[in-house]
């Protein structure tokens, strides 16, 4: 399943929410969460953290992975748990519209307008 335009760096602050990640464990959190539903690109991943990190919204440091290898984790600012916060309730209350939209029956589905 694709993301929705804009959606991505939320998505990116929620699974920081959790505490510091590297890029793959941020791409294999995500889709745990979506059942598998969800592929996340690495060009699109690296394009939202340096993104978000630029804004001020993360903090980057290298470190050591589990297999012993070099990575820049991330972590979650004060900035970015507040915008993380908005973002979240903005990104509901579209879904709920979206939801609410299409779920609506049309008459050839034998539902009410």
């Amino acid at each position: 399943m694709a993301l929705l335009k804009g959606t991505l760096d939320v998505l990116v602050l929620k699974a920081l929410s959790w505490g510091p990640l590297h890029g793959f464990e941020i791409t294999r959190w995500l889709e745990a969460r979506a059942d598998g539903q969800l592929i996340i690109e690495d060009a699109a991943l690296l394009q939202a953290l340096h993104r978000l990190e630029e804004r001020g919204l993360l903090k980057a440091e290298w470190g050591v992975t589990e297999n012993n290898r070099r990575a820049r984790y991330y972590a979650l600012t004060p900035a970015g748990r507040t915008k993380l916060k908005r973002e979240m309730e903005s990104v509901l209350q579209s879904v709920a519209a979206l939801t609410g939209i299409l779920a609506v029956r049309t008459p050839s589905q034998g539902g009410a307008r």
